[in-house]
């Protein structure tokens, strides 16, 4: 789509499948770097520090790029990594934001093992790829916007039929298809969005960064949507419990 992605895969793909770790983040990072992935410090230094002692641990790297799109200076990405041969698999959903250059300046990410079963049969990684409908972003992103605003944050689930297909493809591996099942879990978890701190779209793709609890337990996610006919139609997370602050080493998920 741009250069911002392209940046973004980069990272991803030359910086830490191939291991060229101090490389990528010279060429594709800007003047700063502020890391909101709670174990890797601020700025480039971080960074490698970091990717040098995973890159240790883990010698073979297969990672795939499934989706990504740009949102003006903002850029989403989902991968699926295994390492090891298969010892670790795992899902990660990215969002960057970048500089004038399209350099990489800001980083926030969710990662989460990869679900051997799911309720719905269906993986967190399957299903359309293809961003389409470009001239209907806006339109998507707010109906997105509102169903986080007043669906999840207002924890008004009888609004839910408003903005969801009743046939939802579900990829939460908690959670089977179908919008009844949606808010099925959601009464049973307790499930609350506290905060939502971004969201970023192209087309029939909307990402949302939020901060949620869920079975009394504080999250952070990044959920996707893929919008249809006016409808949220499918749905994909990666979500990460909000830990301890004194187990960071930077200012947090957020």
């Amino acid at each position: 789509m741009g250069q911002r992605l392209d940046n973004a895969k980069a990272i991803y793909l030359e910086g830490i499948r191939d291991g060229d770790y101090e490389v990528a983040v010279n060429k594709y990072v800007g003047q700063r770097y502020t890391q909101h992935s709670t174990p890797v410090r601020d700025g480039k230094d971080g960074f490698i520090e970091f990717f040098a002692d995973f890159i240790d641990r883990n010698p073979i790297r297969d990672i795939e790029i499934i989706r990504g799109f740009e949102d003006g200076h903002f850029v989403f990405v989902q991968a699926h990594q295994k390492l090891n041969n298969g010892e670790f698999a795992y899902v990660t959903a990215d969002i960057f934001d970048t500089d004038d250059d399209a350099k990489i300046v800001e980083h926030w990410d969710m990662i989460a093992e990869v679900e051997p079963t799911s309720v719905s049969g269906r993986t967190p990684i399957d299903g359309p790829t293809e961003v389409t409908d470009l001239d209907k972003t806006e339109v998507n992103k707010h109906l997105v916007s509102e169903f986080a605003a007043k669906v999840l944050v207002g924890a008004d689930l009888a609004l839910t039929s408003t903005y969801v297909h009743a046939d939802l493809a579900q990829h939460d591996a908690r959670i089977a298809d179908g919008l009844d099942a949606f808010v099925s879990y959601a009464t049973a978890n307790g499930l609350v969005y506290k905060q939502i701190h971004k969201v970023i779209g192209s087309g029939n793709f909307v990402a949302v960064l939020a901060e949620a609890e869920i079975a009394g337990t504080a999250t952070a996610l990044i959920d996707l949507y893929r919008v249809e006919n006016g409808l949220i139609a499918e749905h994909w997370v990666v979500s990460e419990e909000i830990t301890d602050p004194s187990t960071w080493v930077n200012s947090g998920k957020f």
